[in-house]
C-alpha cells in the first residue's frame, strides 16, 4: 500500500527551510498569492519541486494575507469560485513556463475547513477546478462530506489526513485557537500518521508547524516501517 506525503509550501520567506521540507515529501501544495506567496515564491518553490520530482499542487485560499487565510470570509459562492480559479491560473502560468504541471488542488486554511461542512463552498471550489482542468485531483479531509460533493461532480479526489493536527471526536480538525491543536512532537505525529494512513490517500504536515522538517522525517520513517 502506498500513501502520499504532502506539505503546504510557498508560504514562508525562508528558502532554506522550504528546501529541507521539499526533500521529505512527494507532493507540494504551493500558495498562489492570495493568503500568502507571490510570483517570486511561486517560481522558487515550483522550480525546486520540478528539480526534485515532487508533484505540484495549487493551494488557493481566502484572499486575506493579514490573517494568512485562516479566518472565514463572507464571500458568495460565485466569488469563491472566481478567486480559486484565478489563483490556480496564476500559479499555472509559472509552473508551465518552468516545464512542470499542476496535478492536484488543495484549498488552504479556513477555505478548506469551511468546505468540509458547507456544501456550497465545496461546490464553488469544485466548479473552479472543473472549469480549469477536471482531470486533476482535489485533496480533501478524509471521511468528510466535501469528498462526496466533489465525487458527485465527477471530480477526482484524494482523502487527506493530518499528522500534525489534533482531531475532534466528529472527525473535524481542532480549531488552531484551542490548546493542543498542533502536534509538534515528531514521534507523536508519526504515530498519528501511521494510524490514519489506512484511511487516507495522502498525509499532510504543515510547513509552518514548529519542527516541520523533523516531523516529516519521522513520518516518512514510521510509514516505511509500517510497510507503507
Amino acid at each position: 500500500m502506498r500513501v502520499d506525503l504532502n506539505c503546504d509550501m510557498g508560504e514562508l520567506g525562508d528558502a532554506a527551510h522550504e528546501a529541507a521540507l521539499m526533500e521529505c515529501v512527494a507532493s507540494a501544495n504551493i500558495a498562489c498569492g492570495a493568503h500568502a506567496g507571490d510570483e517570486t515564491t511561486m517560481e522558487r518553490t515550483a522550480r525546486l519541486a520540478i528539480q526534485l520530482g515532487v508533484r505540484i499542487g495549487a493551494h488557493p485560499g481566502y484572499p486575506d494575507r493579514a490573517n494568512f487565510g485562516r479566518l472565514e470570509m463572507p464571500m458568495a459562492p460565485a466569488e469563491i469560485e472566481a478567486t480559486v480559479l484565478e489563483q490556480i491560473v496564476r500559479l499555472e502560468a509559472i509552473v508551465t513556463r518552468l516545464g512542470g504541471a499542476i496535478v492536484h488542488v488543495k484549498a488552504h486554511g479556513a477555505l478548506y475547513n469551511v468546505a468540509v461542512r458547507n456544501r456550497e463552498v465545496a461546490e464553488a471550489i469544485g466548479r473552479a477546478v472543473a472549469k480549469w482542468n477536471p482531470l486533476v485531483r482535489l485533496f480533501g479531509l478524509a471521511g468528510s462530506p466535501m469528498l462526496d460533493v466533489w465525487r458527485g461532480m465527477g471530480l477526482l479526489v484524494a482523502a487527506e489526513a493530518f499528522a500534525d493536527r489534533r482531531y475532534e471526536p466528529d472527525g473535524s480538525l481542532r480549531n488552531r485557537k484551542l490548546p493542543g491543536a498542533l502536534i509538534t512532537d515528531p514521534e507523536a505525529a508519526a504515530r498519528q500518521a501511521v494510524e490514519l494512513a489506512r484511511g487516507a490517500d495522502t498525509i499532510c504536515v504543515h510547513g509552518d508547524t514548529p519542527g516541520a522538517v523533523g516531523i516529516l522525517k519521522a513520518c516518512r520513517a514510521a510509514l516505511a516501517d509500517a510497510g507503507l
